[in-house]
């Protein structure tokens, strides 16, 4: 995958930024790769740093990769819930768009 594709794909991204929740404790988004997609979560912090899903995949297709936290439902005192899994890396070369991800589950923050 070109550089001008992931930077097409984020140009494309933030036309989904309407459908985005707004910042609170952890914000989650998709990263959609060619083999799966992948959500992850941003703290405040974070989503600072970044802004947005076109942020994210600019920040990811500048620097060629990225670490972020992997979330996923899980159970936490009998409810479900979405909760980070593991700090991954993101590779530019294997992601294809970022768009914000929207659940209806309580999202627990990470480190």
């Amino acid at each position: 995958m070109t550089k001008a594709k992931i930077l097409v794909a984020a140009m494309l991204s933030t036309s989904l930024l309407a459908l985005a929740l707004p910042a609170s404790a952890e914000t989650l988004f998709k990263i959609v790769t060619v083999k799966d997609d992948i959500t992850v979560g941003l703290n405040d912090a974070e989503l600072k740093e970044y802004g947005d899903a076109g942020g994210i995949a600019k920040a990811i297709a500048a620097k060629g990769a990225l670490t972020l936290w992997q979330y996923a439902v899980t159970k936490k005192d009998g409810d479900s819930v979405v909760a980070p899994r593991a700090k991954i890396g993101v590779l530019a070369a294997s992601s294809l768009r970022v768009e914000p991800y929207k659940q209806p589950f309580k999202v627990m923050p990470h480190e």
